[in-house]
């Protein structure tokens, strides 16, 4: 993909030249978005054990912006028109399709071309962004979103409510290998995680993941991943002092409160009724 990523790469570097009308443009970026949109490619990516974000991804989905002008979308938006430059991902979907795709998509749930859907997810009522990936088995629960490029592992339950922020914008430094380390990654959640309803996650909220230790919240190793089998629920932590000695104002985070074990799993596995 190396020649596909220079061509975008030039490509976004002269974007203020992009219109409607850079068919040469729009080649390049729709071979990029369907990539992502097949999972052939992904934004962020585990390389020798490290998260990488592949920024030439991210360019190409910006560059679609000035590619497209908004049009009326039939049914986008509860059944009734929407008006927007990305098109739905199973529009113009038949049964085969979807059986190939091996996906339960129910009434209400809306995904935007360029996010990727493995076999065996079930989305609720819900919302996924362009450029995000959802891992095999995953389900992602009524009124939940996923925000654009972020990356869900596999058998990952995203309850009611919660959202899964993403990074969209490319790194203000990034390298001309078009590749950066975590910082500007998009939120991520290990395989076989669960949310609890109403946290969001984004790149700032999972900067510190605090977990509780006896009586007080302590920040855990930074990162914005969540561990296997971890049980996240919204919280605060602590601000820092002012300079008047007064405490600051606290940070919004995702608390890990415990891991599940084996046995507590094992009384889940109603949930899975849900799956097939």
């Amino acid at each position: 993909m190396s020649d596909l990523a220079a061509k975008i790469e030039a490509a976004f570097d002269a974007r203020d030249t992009v219109t409607p009308a850079s068919e040469d443009v729009r080649q390049i970026v729709d071979e990029a978005l369907e990539l992502l949109d097949a999972g052939k490619a992904r934004v962020a990516e585990k390389v020798d054990g490290e998260w990488v974000v592949n920024q030439w991804l991210k360019k190409a989905v910006l560059l679609s912006f000035r590619l497209n002008d908004n049009g009326v979308m039939d049914y986008g938006a509860a059944g009734a028109p929407a008006f927007d430059k990305v098109p739905l991902k199973f529009a113009g979907w038949d049964e085969s399709r979807f059986k190939a795709a091996g996906v339960r998509v129910v009434p209400g749930a809306v995904v935007r071309r360029s996010a990727h859907v493995s076999k065996g997810v079930v989305l609720m009522p819900s919302f996924v962004n362009l450029g995000a990936y959802i891992g095999e088995g995953t389900m992602v629960d009524t009124w939940a979103t996923v925000g654009s490029c972020a990356q869900i592992g596999r058998n990952v339950h995203i309850s009611g409510g919660a959202g899964i922020g993403g990074v969209l914008e490319p790194s203000r430094q990034a390298p001309s290998s078009s590749r950066t380390a975590p910082s500007s990654a998009p939120a991520r959640k290990s395989p076989k995680a669960s949310s609890s309803a109403r946290v969001r996650f984004s790149r700032w909220a999972c900067s510190s993941v605090p977990r509780p230790r006896s009586s007080t919240v302590r920040p855990a190793k930074s990162t914005s991943a969540v561990s296997p089998y971890a049980v996240v629920v919204p919280g605060a932590m602590p601000g820092k002092p002012l300079a008047d000695g007064t405490p600051g104002p606290s940070l919004y985070c995702a608390v890990i409160v415990k891991t599940v074990d084996a046995q507590t799993r094992s009384k889940t596995g109603i949930n899975e009724l849900l799956r097939d």
